[in-house]
This record gives C-alpha cells, sequence and structure tokens, in this order.
C-alpha cells in the first residue's frame, strides 16, 4: 500500500516552512464537532471517517498526531463539497511532503486548498484529517500527520461488496469495513482477470488454492459485482486505517 504525505516522517525537514493562508478559516465550523481519523472516500463530494482518539506528540518541531481506535465509535458521512481544506503539504496538488511541511501549532494542516484537491488526495487512498462538522456537513477538514502508520495484516474470511471501494470483511467472529483503491492487489484463481468468481478450473491456484494470476483492483469491483452472496478469501488488510491491501481469491475449502 502507498505511504501517503503523512506518514512520510523520515524525510521531513528539521525547520517549519512558513505557508501564508490568503485568511484564516472563518464561518459556521467555530461551533462545529471535531473528530480525527481516516478519511474515506463515500461517493462523489463525500467522505466516511471513523472518530478515533487522537494525542499529540512533537517530532522534529513539528506536531503528530497518535490515532488509536475508540470502541463504540460510529462511522460518519460527510458532504464535504464546500469544507475549507487545510494540507501538510507545502502546495495543494503535491502527493507527499518532499521534505517540508506546513502545519500549526495544533499540527494541523494549513496550506489552504479546494475541495476538489480532497477529493484527489481521497482517490489515492485514506488520508489523516481533522474534521469539523455540522448536520451532516463538513465546514473544515485539516489534513494531518500521524506518528505511524499499523502494519498490515493478513486474515481469511468473507468479504461481501458495499460500492465499488468498500467491502465488509468477516473474519474470527467480527466484521470491519474496509476501503480499497487502485493500490490493492487482486489475485485469482481463474483462467482471465475478468471471469466470474471460482469460474472454470483454477488453473491459477497454487498447493494452498490461493489465487496466483495478479490483476487491478477493478476486477475485484466487477467480480464482486456479480456475487450477491458472501466469498471466501484470503485478505491484507491495515487495521486502524481500514484498508483492503490484498485479496486472494481462494478455490473450494484449502
Amino acid at each position: 500500500m502507498r505511504t501517503p504525505a503523512c506518514a512520510t516522517v523520515a524525510a521531513l525537514a528539521l525547520s517549519t516552512l512558513a505557508v501564508p493562508l490568503a485568511g484564516p478559516f472563518t464561518g459556521p465550523a467555530e461551533a462545529a464537532t471535531a473528530v480525527l481519523g481516516f478519511a474515506w472516500a463515500n461517493g462523489e463530494g463525500h467522505l466516511r471517517i471513523v472518530p478515533r482518539s487522537a494525542a499529540r506528540v512533537t517530532r522534529q518541531g513539528h506536531v503528530f498526531h497518535r490515532l488509536t481506535t475508540t470502541s463504540g465509535a460510529k462511522e460518519l458521512r460527510l458532504d464535504y463539497t464546500k469544507a475549507a481544506y487545510g494540507r501538510v503539504t507545502v502546495a495543494c496538488d503535491l502527493k507527499e511532503t518532499e521534505g517540508q511541511v506546513a502545519v500549526d501549532r495544533q499540527g494541523l494542516g494549513r496550506t489552504r486548498c479546494a475541495p476538489g484537491d480532497l477529493t484527489t488526495g481521497l482517490g489515492r487512498g485514506p488520508v489523516p484529517v481533522r474534521v469539523e462538522y455540522q448536520g451532516g456537513k463538513a465546514v473544515r477538514v485539516n489534513e494531518i500527520l500521524v506518528t505511524d502508520w499499523p502494519e498490515s495484516r493478513s486474515a481469511r474470511g468473507t468479504i461481501t461488496r458495499i460500492d465499488d471501494t468498500t467491502v465488509v470483511f468477516a473474519t474470527g467472529g467480527k466484521k470491519l469495513t474496509l476501503g480499497y483503491t487502485y493500490m490493492t492487489g487482486f489475485y485469482r484463481t481463474t483462467a482471465r482477470c475478468g471471469d466470474g468468481w471460482l469460474t472454470g478450473k483454477p488453473v491459477n491456484a497454487d498447493k494452498n488454492g490461493l489465487g496466483k494470476k495478479p490483476c487491478t483492483w477493478n476486477y475485484l469491483t466487477k467480480a464482486l459485482k456479480a456475487n450477491r452472496h458472501p466469498v471466501l478469501v484470503q485478505v491484507d488488510y491495515t487495521p486502524g486505517v481500514d484498508s483492503l491491501d490484498g485479496v486472494w481469491e481462494i478455490y473450494g475449502d484449502a
């Protein structure tokens, strides 16, 4: 999985680069509710986020956030089309910090960008943010730096499609809502990437029944759309970030 701008800790400059804004964020955001977590795209102009507990940590002169899972936290779906957006990069169109960051004393991104820049970022994967919202609408979104990006885990279970970029993964008696992007690997047991789930002989299965044929994420979407029921898989996923990093089709009961 990609390493986002916020996770590029080693490359940070030792001095803070001043990036002036056109003016302070103002308006109804002052009375809004604030949550921190990893934002995911959730339809045009919308994001979803599960609130996390956060602690501030200073590293190399910059404020980072350590995000931890909060028991019982419920996912929010927010419209961000009119939200103010502050990035931790020194320019809105950068994928990485490139060694220079723009954060305020609270560790919030302060390069003023447009909602469309957030759309671009979400298209690459999860974005760690602080969101202020009112009544289902985000009024202010600030990218944040995080101390650590959790390590990926492997597990077997079933996945069920929610939409073109989201699934429910069930394993060990628990269910996780996971997002995926063009960076997610998909490995098939079938002859072709576009075949139906477990179609034909397992010509691309290894001795454990796992798919070996590498396919792109759009084929995962296509395969899941054709199945109304959960399908058996092995996955790599990143807990906390709720990222689906890789999916292996499983042939039979192997």
